[in-house]
């Protein structure tokens, strides 16, 4: 009897820890449907800790989906519908090692060739894309999430009918709106 009670004890215990420690999650809104992705902040501590800054700051509201490309992956966080880059934070160091592999559903930071340069921006992977993890003789692009519902959302928007505008190409011809990135309690 003592036996069922410390193990019962330990279960509810373990339920509990489990449910203050749960991965936090973000709910991406955008003019095509909803993408809820779980943040992985043990393997990417401070890649989650900017994204979920710029989401509390209301950062991402109003900006688009600037770059798709269909069997690739969807980039959005930087820019307005006109294309007006916004100002952002300093980048932060890449976490590109952590385990985390670019495959279809995850969430990664967007940067320029200098590892260190992401800011707001990331994307959202279609397709396993092996050749942007980092390895010990290559830096890679960090992983810090995966979407767990909305992936339907995601497929559609990389389907979208895209050109170029102004310098960017791949820009969707008609603007996919961000509407707002909301941590989730």
């Amino acid at each position: 009897m003592f036996n069922v009670k410390k193990l019962a004890f330990g279960a509810a215990l373990l339920a509990a820890s489990a449910v203050c420690f749960a991965a936090p999650k973000v709910e991406i809104v955008t003019s095509e449907g909803n993408i809820v992705v779980s943040l992985n902040e043990k393997a990417a501590p401070t890649t989650v800790a900017n994204f979920v800054k710029y989401a509390n700051e209301g950062f991402y509201n109003g900006t688009i989906f600037h770059r798709v490309i269909n069997n690739f992956m969807i980039q959005g966080g930087g820019f307005d519908r006109n294309l007006h880059q916004k100002s952002t934070h300093a980048p932060i160091k890449l976490e590109d090692k952590n385990g985390l592999k670019n495959t279809v559903g995850t969430i990664a930071m967007a940067r320029t060739n200098n590892p260190d340069s992401a800011t707001s921006q990331f994307f959202i992977n279609l397709k396993d894309n092996d050749f942007l993890n980092g390895t010990s003789t290559k830096d890679g692009y960090a992983v810090f999430g995966e979407v767990v519902t909305g992936m339907d959302v995601v497929r559609k928007i990389g389907r979208a009918p895209t050109g170029s505008k102004g310098f960017m190409d791949d820009v969707p011809v008609r603007p996919v709106i961000i509407e707002s990135v909301k941590v989730l309690k």
